[in-house]
């Protein structure tokens, strides 16, 4: 063997093991990913006929022998979502499967497929659609119609007790709720503002034309308008959005939590919400609820609106990672917990209606 061929060789075996590492190293962390990713649940694709189309939908059912479970309907809040929430939703099934629940959640119209658009909705219009999944549900045998309830965020907060007064239910779990759009939209508007350190010129003539926005809104005005007014500049407003918010901008809570009275209510709430008025959230709650003795608050001092710990949500990078490996981790500690317990507990009274 010539001097110059062991060289060659040697490096062709460096290669070879290096190759062999990295791909012992690749499949190790697409296992763990998998792994991670994995839910103590059954998933099903449903279908749910409501006002003559279609609701696609995707039922998680525990994976603990029984035939007979107690189900926790989710309400999306705003935007695009898709049954899944692009998988966000799992780690709070799971939560809710360990407690003997399953879990019940639908695309929006319009998303992933489904038919309609979830910006022609009015927030009766998704109360509506949440009670005909309500029924549909407690027609089937593997659900308990009398352990029935709602989890819902954020926009949801207007849909929840709507839905209470139109289907029984048996509990409420309620995440970042919004009481009064107007309030929010101007709470989101100053704390987006004081987040970005913006100068009191640039916060006075944003709530300039937040004003204008809402004068408008008041006479109905439409969305050709809305852009004049602007002076051609939409920032990111479309017809249909505008749609939706002349449909809704008067959505307030307030009354419509009377038809919670009475029935277990988990609020939780995030200690660095720049969307909702937390406080405003909680003292409407307490308000109206409190005397009942079934509301039960708890509070997330580390989380974003999204109940996210906010180390995590500020950077994409962290979110992505942890969603890879370690999905349950992305959430504000105890808030999965917090929901199990709260529904393991109905099941032992200790919230039962009086």
């Amino acid at each position: 063997m010539s001097p110059r061929t062991q060289p060659r060789r040697r490096g062709l075996r460096i290669a070879v093991w290096s190759l062999v590492t990295v791909l012992v190293v690749a499949a190790g962390l697409v296992g763990v990913v998998l792994w991670q990713n994995s839910y103590e649940m059954d998933e099903q694709r449903v279908s749910i006929r409501h006002a003559g189309h279609t609701l696609n939908g995707v039922l998680a059912i525990p994976k603990d022998g029984r035939k007979h479970h107690g189900l926790v309907v989710y309400v999306h809040g705003d935007g695009p979502i898709d049954a899944t929430h692009d998988d966000g939703y799992k780690p709070m099934w799971e939560a809710n499967a360990k407690a003997g629940y399953a879990a019940l959640s639908w695309d929006k119209p319009g998303v992933a497929g489904a038919p309609g658009n979830w910006l022609d909705q009015s927030m009766d219009d998704r109360a509506d659609e949440a009670a005909a999944a309500i029924a549909w549900a407690r027609a089937r045998p593997d659900i308990d119609g009398d352990r029935i309830g709602l989890w819902g965020a954020s926009q949801a907060g207007w849909v929840l007790p709507k839905v209470a007064a139109k289907a029984p239910v048996s509990f409420v779990i309620a995440v970042s709720p919004a009481i009064n759009w107007l309030r929010q939209g101007r709470h989101n508007l100053l704390a987006e503002l004081r987040a970005d350190g913006a100068t009191a010129a640039r916060t006075k003539a944003a709530i300039a034309n937040s004003d204008t926005t809402r004068r408008l809104l008041e006479r109905h005005a439409t969305f050709d308008e809305y852009v004049k007014a602007m002076r051609g500049d939409a920032d990111g407003m479309t017809a249909d959005r505008w749609g939706f918010i002349s449909k809704n901008y008067t959505a307030d809570a307030t009354q419509d939590l009377r038809a919670l009275r009475g029935i277990p209510v988990l609020l939780t709430l995030a200690g660095h919400d720049i969307n909702v008025d937390t406080a405003d959230t909680e003292r409407s709650y307490r308000n109206v609820l409190d005397a009942s003795g079934a509301l039960t608050v708890e509070r997330y001092p580390d989380a974003t609106h999204s109940l996210l710990k906010r180390s995590i949500e500020q950077s994409d990078v962290k979110i992505t990672f942890t969603a890879l490996f370690s999905p349950r981790s992305l959430f504000a500690d105890g808030f999965l917990d917090d929901q199990r317990q709260f529904l393991k507990d109905l099941g032992r009274g200790s919230n039962a209606i009086p």
